[in-house]
């Protein structure tokens, strides 16, 4: 691949990344902060169900606990009542009849414990529920605090990358053209013209022609490369617009070269070549955003 190639493949490939990753960084910055707005959503639905749920459980709890409670109370009652009875009549009651007055005392021994047991059940089931609606809160807190730190990251990020194409803005420099009209900011490199795209003051068109392709068309002019001298960085083409045919002599590396047309208007046309080979010229077309009436 000869070094002219390599330089225009890689002046495309610069201009696609730094399009691209700004273009990536915004959609990604976007995308972060709905996915921050959707958790934000569900973490306040997660916790007006939790608040709803334990509210519930609670009276739930509250009233089981007060009519179990009542249960056990009544139990014990009767058994203090049962035991009572079965001392004070002790010795007028049969040996079948105490056998029986002490099973009937026993079994509601054995109830009185299980209800009981099944309180204690309740209350640790309870806790269990709460512990894992609270558990369930913290995971999307937790997972809106990642979240955050990505968007700030990203955000970080992007005004790195938005610093970086200030400075490159702020480093372009303008000069006047082959007609003796000052031109807009001119680009010498790739990374500048990606930088004058992303401005948007101005529509650009990458330039690569070459002796053997005759007239080419680009946007709306065609371009015939006539000569080139690439030790005193020069160049001859012939300018084909608004089917008038202008030649242009003798032009430098970097040298806004510009023309009127139709479409236009007022604000001409220029032509920006940053390299100049043994047969062929690299560099851009930059036209005027609005057209109007010359």
């Amino acid at each position: 691949m000869s070094p002219t190639h390599y330089e225009k493949d890689r002046s495309g490939l610069m201009t696609a990344l730094v399009a691209g990753a700004i273009i990536a960084l915004l959609a990604a910055v976007i995308y972060l902060f709905v996915q921050i707005d959707h958790l934000q959503t569900d973490l306040a639905k997660v916790q007006d169900k939790m608040m709803t749920a334990m509210s519930n459980e609670k009276d739930a709890a509250a009233e089981r606990q007060s009519s179990q409670q009542k249960r056990i109370e009544a139990l014990k009652e009767d058994l203090d009542a049962t035991r009572s009875q079965n001392a004070a009549q002790a010795k007028n009651l049969s040996a079948q009849a105490q056998k029986e007055a002490t099973a009937h005392a026993d079994a509601l021994a054995r109830q009185l414990a299980d209800e009981e047991a099944k309180m204690k059940a309740q209350v640790a089931a309870q806790q269990t529920q709460i512990g894992d609606v609270q558990q369930a809160a913290t995971a999307a807190n937790a997972k809106i605090a990642d979240v955050s730190t990505d968007v700030g990251g990203v955000k970080t990020h992007l005004s790195a990358t938005d610093a970086e194409l200030q400075k490159t803005i702020s480093d372009l420099k303008s000069a006047r053209g082959d007609l003796g009209v000052q031109s807009g900011l001119i680009a010498t490199n790739a990374n500048e013209l990606a930088a004058l795209r992303l401005k948007g003051e101005r529509n650009y068109t990458d330039i690569k022609l070459t002796k053997k392709d005759k007239a080419k068309r680009f946007a709306d002019i065609t371009l015939t490369l006539k000569a080139v001298d690439p030790k005193r960085n020069k160049f001859t083409l012939d300018v084909m617009a608004d089917d008038k045919l202008t030649e242009k002599k003798d032009k430098s590396l970097n040298e806004p070269v510009q023309f009127y047309t139709a479409k236009g208007g007022h604000t001409p046309y220029e032509l920006v070549i940053n390299q100049v080979g043994k047969d062929q010229i690299v560099g851009y077309l930059s036209t005027p955003k609005d057209a109007s009436s010359r």
